[in-house]
């Protein structure tokens, strides 16, 4: 016949023990639960109640994509377009879309992107040029390096500075938002053929350039990112 010892019934004694504990502050699954917390989706689904409080008068507040727009929600807008204008009407449309969009950090961002993709440009870096554009306007400028390659001309590029920026239009296509903006840059740029030759530009002069780009984002997107889907130089 088989024993215990008395440390052998101390342990399954306080095995015991433990688990009722353990139900007893965990509980049953009754079906009511609520589902598990889901990082991406939460902020989209609280909902601010500026009924409730807690005793010492906090209030949580966060925005509801679904509820009316809040006339201050639309202050950074305010700022960068003058109301009842297109721009601004375009401008609220994205921000109603995406409430995180802010047209200031847009246009800080906008900046560094134009620097980026200009250099990559004259470099001939396609792998960067495709993470910042969209299909079309990568195609185009690929085949731009492409024909550049083929002559056995490179650019010798110096990107000096943006002049000036500013959002000049704005919409929301479906579930797409559309920015466009004006950029006055200054490069210092020249394009040398094979034997080293100057074939255009001058690498001792400064000179200013005039873009109109468009960026795109879908708003539906987890993607935060932004890409180049329009090009024009302004006379």
């Amino acid at each position: 016949m088989q024993f215990f010892d008395f440390g052998t019934i101390f342990f399954m004694v306080a095995a015991v023990v433990i688990f009722f504990q353990l139900r007893n502050v965990l509980g049953r699954r009754t079906g009511n639960e609520r589902p598990p917390f889901d990082p991406y989706t939460a902020d989209r689904t609280k909902v601010a109640d500026k009924d409730k409080a807690d005793k010492n008068g906090n209030v949580v507040t966060l925005p509801r994509r679904n509820a009316e727009p809040q006339a201050n929600n639309y202050a950074v807008i305010d700022k960068v377009a003058a109301p009842n204008t297109d721009l601004n009407r375009g401008l609220r449309a994205i921000k109603d879309a995406d409430p995180s969009f802010d047209p200031v950090g847009f246009t800080e961002g906008a900046k560094l992107a134009y620097e980026m993709i200009v250099m990559a440009y004259a470099r001939g870096d396609r792998k960067s040029l495709k993470n910042l554009l969209s299909k079309e306007v990568y195609d185009g400028f690929v085949a731009a390096i492409d024909e550049r390659e083929r002559r056995g001309e490179k650019i010798e590029s110096s990107f000096v500075g943006i002049d000036s920026i500013s959002i000049v239009a704005a919409e929301m296509k479906k579930t797409e938002a559309h920015v466009t903006l004006r950029i006055i840059s200054e490069l210092i740029s020249a394009t040398r053929d094979g034997a080293g030759s100057i074939v255009d530009g001058d690498p001792e002069t400064v000179v200013e350039v005039k873009d109109v780009w468009t960026f795109a984002r879908d708003t539906r997107s987890r993607d935060p990112n932004w890409k180049l889907v329009a090009t024009e130089a302004e006379e």
